[in-house]
């Protein structure tokens, strides 16, 4: 049988107000604002795209698993300043994921890992697909494999 999947963005709500905090406030909670120089280069982790050359962009660190297991994790995400989240289909794939080199973390529904492996993005669907064919994976992270920086959530879909 075949397993659906689901990718889910982070929500822009969660970062209403950031791009309106002044360059001391970022600092605070670690955070920068910075205009994109090069494309790609700056995957927004809201709307899984790579932001334009010229735009305006926040890097900050983000809670990404928010579990009470050793796996819990947060990490740096860049996030553009007028985007919003898109709904994907059920097994749709973002292109930002087609020439990245990627990590898939995949979970139990206690938090705990079960699986990692690095793929080209190019067999993302494929592998989604595969890793949900067990049943006691519950959800995947997929992070950007060279710099480790967490992607986005896949959850599984009926």
């Amino acid at each position: 049988m075949k397993a659906n999947f689901k990718i889910k963005p982070l929500n822009h709500e969660e970062f209403l107000g950031f791009f309106d905090l002044t360059n001391q406030e970022l600092e605070k909670i670690g955070a920068i604002k910075m205009t994109v120089d090069k494309f790609p280069g700056f995957p927004c982790r809201i709307s899984l795209e790579d932001a334009e050359i010229g735009e305006e962009v926040l890097l900050l660190p983000y809670k990404h698993h928010k579990t009470n297991s050793p796996y819990q994790s947060s990490g740096p995400i860049f996030i553009r300043k007028r985007a919003n989240t898109p709904i994907f289909e059920n097994n749709e794939i973002p292109t930002i994921f087609d020439h990245r080199l990627l990590s898939l973390r995949s979970y139990d529904e206690n938090g705990i890992m079960k699986q990692a492996i690095v793929i080209e993005g190019s067999s993302l669907k494929e592998e989604i697909i595969r890793t949900f064919e067990n049943e006691k994976i519950d959800y995947i992270h997929i992070h950007n494999a060279k710099p480790g920086c967490f992607a986005c959530l896949v959850e599984r879909a009926s």
